[in-house]
């Protein structure tokens, strides 16, 4: 994101523009979000908000990457329990639809093939070394790392706000959201299991 405003008036103004913007760009996508909205939400003006992000394809951008960033931090990958990891996006997701919804705009107004981001090394490459390395030590299936990376996200995401099936709220028994944790794990468990015939 660019660089924070040094005093706390403009910090607290900067977080407010971030926040409504988070919103708006979840709700309506690029082309939809409207800066009138934004700064009538973040009570501030234009002139401010383009001081700091640039312009609204940049906001969408300094918004995006640092969603990108959240869930690299909030859920780091642990190639030992990649079922374990899946649970966690899972509940990543449930809390923070609007970070889907993001990546899921990215995807239809920016990206509609190939990977989402051009800079996608630098989200991935980790993921990538770490899966490398549980397949050559035999704790994962075989197979392109990432693709398994790719599969077990996708499982993650089956209840998430992109899904065409259900879509999840955390305002759901929680009994139900155990339930789909437990099949969710079981079944990347049993997906990147290695074939103890192969």
């Amino acid at each position: 994101m660019p660089d924070q405003p040094s005093s706390s008036r403009g910090a607290a103004t900067y977080q407010r523009i971030v926040d409504a913007a988070t919103q708006e760009f979840a709700e309506y996508g690029i082309a939809g979000a409207r800066i009138e909205r934004i700064v009538a939400a973040a009570r501030t003006n234009k002139a401010q908000l383009y001081g700091y992000f640039g312009n609204k394809e940049q906001l969408f951008d300094a918004i995006f990457f640092a969603s990108l960033e959240r869930i690299t931090n909030v859920v780091p990958i642990d190639a030992t329990d990649l079922a374990d990891w899946a649970v966690r996006l899972y509940d990543e997701y449930l809390s923070r639809p609007d970070l889907i919804r993001l990546a899921t705009w990215a995807r239809l107004e920016r990206r509609p093939t190939g990977h989402l981001v051009a800079d996608h090394d630098r989200y991935d490459d980790h993921k990538l070394r770490v899966i490398a390395e549980a397949q050559a030590a035999g704790r994962i299936r075989q197979g392109d790392p990432f693709d398994v990376m790719a599969m077990v996200i996708a499982m993650s995401m089956a209840w998430s706000p992109v899904s065409n099936v259900y879509a999840a709220t955390p305002q759901e028994p929680a009994s139900v959201h155990d339930q789909r944790r437990t099949l969710l794990r079981d079944c990347v468990r049993r997906a990147v299991t290695p074939d103890p015939g192969a």
